[in-house]
C-alpha cells in the first residue's frame, strides 16, 4: 500500500525535497506540482511559496535535463519574486547547457550584483566571458542584451537570508577559479588582451584598459605584471584601495615585482592622505 500523500502545500513541499535529496527528481517534480495546484485551489495569494516551488521544479527539470522547462520554471518563479538568487542561477545554468551565452552571462552578472561572492556565478561568469569572445569577437560586450539593475530591496532581502540558506547557494569552494591551470592557448589569449590593454595605456584610456586586463585575467590570473598594470589604471583613476589589491596580487605572484611595491606606497600614501583630509573636515564640524 502506497504511503498517503501529504494534504498540505508545505507537506509537499517537504515530501518533494526529501525526493529530491534522495536523487528521485520525477518524482519531486511530481510533488512540487501538487503542491502548486493545491495552493492554486485555496486561493490565497503567497508568491513566496509559489516561488519557492517553481525553483524546486526547475531544479528537478535541470537535473532531468530538461533546460527549456527549467527555464519557464525560473522565469515563473522570478515574475513571483524578481532577483530571487536560485532561479537565476538555475536559469543561467539551463542557458549555458542550451549554449545561449549572452542569456547566461545576463544572469550570472544578475546575481553577482546581489552578492558578487558567490562562486557558482563567479565561475559561470570566466566561462560566459571565453565562450562569448570566441563566437562573438572582442566586441562581444556590445552584442549582450541589456542587464537589469538590482535594486537595493533585493539586495536587502538575500542580506536578511539565515546563513545556512545562503552557504547552500553560495558554494564554499570559492578558490575553484583561481586554482584553475590555463592552458597554453588561455595564455596566450591572456598576454595579448594585456598588450592590448598596455596600449591603451599609452594612449591614456585607462578605464578602456582595466576592461582588457579584467579579460586577460579570465583567461590566466597567474601573471603578476598583469595586476601592477591594473593598478596604475585604478591609482590614475583615483581607486586607491583598488590598487592596493591588485598590487597585492601582484606581490603574491611575484615577490620581486618592483612597480607592484612602488604603486603600492603611492595608492598606501593617497589614502593615508583622504584618512586625514575626512578627520580634518571632521573635527571642524564637530568645533562649529
Amino acid at each position: 500500500m502506497a504511503p498517503k500523500l501529504p494534504d498540505s502545500v508545505e507537506g509537499l513541499r517537504a515530501a518533494g525535497n526529501q525526493s529530491f535529496r534522495n536523487g528521485q527528481y520525477a518524482e519531486a517534480s511530481a510533488l512540487y506540482c501538487r503542491a502548486l495546484r493545491l495552493l492554486q485551489v485555496r486561493g490565497s495569494s503567497d508568491p513566496e511559496e509559489e516561488s519557492v516551488l517553481y525553483s524546486n521544479r526547475a531544479a528537478c527539470h535541470l537535473k532531468d535535463g530538461n533546460c527549456t522547462d527549467c527555464i519557464k520554471d525560473c522565469t515563473s518563479a522570478l515574475a513571483l519574486v524578481p532577483f530571487s538568487m536560485k532561479p537565476l542561477l538555475r536559469r543561467a545554468s539551463a542557458y549555458e547547457a542550451l549554449e545561449k551565452y549572452p542569456l547566461a552571462y545576463v544572469d550570472y552578472k544578475t546575481v553577482l550584483q546581489i552578492d558578487n561572492s558567490v562562486a557558482s556565478a563567479l565561475e559561470g561568469i570566466n566561462r560566459m566571458t571565453r565562450a562569448l569572445m570566441d563566437s562573438l569577437g572582442p566586441e562581444w560586450r556590445l552584442k549582450l542584451p541589456s542587464i537589469p539593475v538590482v535594486p537595493v530591496s533585493a539586495q536587502k532581502r538575500w542580506n536578511s537570508l539565515p546563513s545556512e540558506n545562503k552557504e547552500s547557494t553560495k558554494n564554499k569552494s570559492k578558490e575553484t577559479t583561481k586554482s584553475r591551470v590555463p592552458s597554453a592557448g588561455d595564455v596566450e589569449r591572456a598576454r595579448v588582451l594585456k598588450e592590448e590593454g598596455n596600449e591603451l595605456v599609452k594612449k591614456g584610456n585607462h578605464k578602456k584598459a582595466i576592461e582588457k586586463y579584467n579579460e586577460s585575467l579570465l583567461f590566466s590570473n597567474l601573471e603578476s605584471t598583469t595586476y601592477s598594470n591594473r593598478a596604475l589604471c585604478h591609482l590614475v583613476l583615483n581607486q586607491d584601495k583598488e590598487a592596493v589589491k591588485d598590487c597585492t596580487e601582484a606581490l603574491k605572484l611575484d615577490g620581486k615585482n618592483v612597480k607592484a611595491l612602488y604603486r603600492r606606497a603611492q595608492a598606501y600614501k593617497s589614502l593615508k592622505k583622504e584618512r586625514k583630509k575626512m578627520h580634518s573636515q571632521t573635527e571642524r564640524l564637530e568645533n562649529r
